[in-house]
């Protein structure tokens, strides 16, 4: 790297983009942040109302924590677990103002591509010894900056997996937007009206749909009606459970075993192995969900769709750059094979670094949840420690940047997950508000499943 009078650009002034600029800033080098939200921690400001299931001690990354004690910040309880808003009010806020990054962010200012000086994706000679060049636009307009290296924290909280079993959108899916809410809302304060007394379909089988059946479920018990029914492709509820009380992160198994009490009591109507593929109008009863469901189709009638399949990154930025990507999860480098739902269940991953989230283009790298792709089970710890190594290895201290300086929590699941004993019975057929779903039958976008459905 020839260009060391620049600036190390990042991308995403989140828990993790804000930690590398700490890092940076701690090791002399100058960083310069670009934010497309209007204040730091955009994406984590539209999950606030949720408990995180780590506690202070694993989302404060130890860089960022030396510049706030130097300013004279208290901590939180290091054992208490926040909410994604006080994650932002504690943490990130106070961060971000302290007078050695304020200067260096820049808020509502948004990356639309990067690419190298004078080089195409194509060109090799020189490619190197060349500096980076982003394209943003915010309030001044378009423009260009250079940068010695570049860090992409911006992460997957706005590209949302659709509901779709196949990785595509379900036929009908945009067309049915105004009933369908990906990741998860607010059930409990602002989108209440939206869910009270309501028929709610939960779709996806992590965290995400598991906070959100949570929130559901007290809803219900508030209001005293409304159904939750939680869709799910694999194979055995007990999977989405996780290791409850093995689980080294107490709210992390909490989770688990709230959703399992959840099932077993009735107040969540489960379907497993269900692969959908339409969403249509079904006139007065709402909204008609077509799916597979052990190799028949079956049709449920519900009120509103909660969307929690995940995530996956947004790449249209880095046409330019040469990712190194697995070829199914669209990690970066060679975390594939550690964080592979395909080959393990764990959701302890160890720590890595700057080595293994190498790319094809040297200088660059993706960090935090974009680092994952597709795949799930991130920590923001981890997150933590990669940008620790990146910094180390951008300033040229490869020997920091290859030590390990993370224990992770054990999860307490590894491998085909166990039956539990005394689980309720899943519901074996789709039904809504027509009775049983019929094999094999043909649907039109707007028809209901009987006549009586609509007026």
């Amino acid at each position: 790297m020839t260009q060391h009078h620049l600036p190390v650009a990042i991308v995403g002034a989140g828990p993790v983009g804000l930690a590398a600029a700490a890092h940076l800033v701690r090791r002399g080098l100058t960083p310069i942040v670009f934010e497309t939200g209007e204040r730091v921690g955009h994406a984590v400001r539209a999950w606030s109302h949720v408990a995180m299931f780590s506690p202070w001690a694993f989302n404060i990354d130890k860089a960022a924590a030396e510049l706030l004690d130097a300013a004279g910040w208290q901590p939180p309880p290091a054992d208490d677990v926040p909410t994604g808003g006080e994650l932002v009010a504690r943490y990130l806020e106070p961060l971000a103002e302290l007078a050695t990054l304020r200067p260096l962010i820049n808020l509502g200012t948004r990356v639309t591509a990067i690419s190298r000086k004078g080089h195409d994706k194509l060109s090799t000679p020189g490619r190197d010894g060349q500096p980076f060049v982003l394209r943003t636009v915010g309030a001044e307009g378009e423009r260009a900056l250079e940068a010695q290296a570049v860090i992409d924290a911006s992460g997957t909280w706005f590209q949302p997996n659709p509901a779709g079993a196949d990785g595509l959108p379900a036929i009908g899916e945009p067309a049915m937007a105004a009933h369908i809410r990906y990741c998860i809302p607010d059930v409990l304060g602002a989108e209440r009206q939206r869910y009270a007394g309501r028929a709610t379909l939960v779709v996806g089988g992590g965290h995400s749909a598991i906070n959100a059946l949570i929130e559901l479920a007290e809803l219900k018990r508030q209001e005293a009606k409304g159904r939750i029914v939680w869709a799910m492709r694999k194979a055995r509820v007990e999977a989405a459970f996780g290791g409850a009380a093995a689980d080294r992160l107490p709210a992390r198994g909490a989770l688990g075993s709230r959703a399992r009490a959840l099932v077993e009591s009735g107040t969540v109507e489960v379907i497993t192995r269900f692969h959908l593929s339409r969403i249509a109008s079904a006139c007065s009863c709402g909204i008609r969900v077509t799916g597979e469901h052990d190799g028949r189709e079956a049709h449920l009638t519900v009120d509103e769709i909660i969307v929690a399949t995940g995530f996956r990154p947004d790449l249209d930025l880095l046409r330019e750059i040469r990712l190194t990507l697995d070829p199914w999860l669209e990690s970066s480098g060679s975390i594939g094979p550690l964080i592979d739902p395909n080959l393990h269940s764990c959701g302890t991953v160890r720590p890595h670094g700057a080595k293994e989230l190498t790319h094809a283009e040297s200088g660059f790298y993706i960090a935090g949840m974009k680092s994952y792709g597709r795949a799930p089970t991130f920590l923001l710890a981890t997150g933590h420690e990669q940008v620790r190594s990146i910094a180390a290895a951008i300033a040229g201290d490869m020997a920091a940047a290859e030590r390990v300086e993370l224990s992770l929590p054990e999860t307490g699941v590894c491998g085909a997950p166990p039956i539990i004993a005394g689980a309720a019975k899943v519901a074996t057929t789709a039904a809504g508000c027509c009775g049983p779903a019929e094999p094999a039958s043909v649907i039109a976008d707007a028809t209901c499943c009987a006549p009586a459905c609509c007026p």
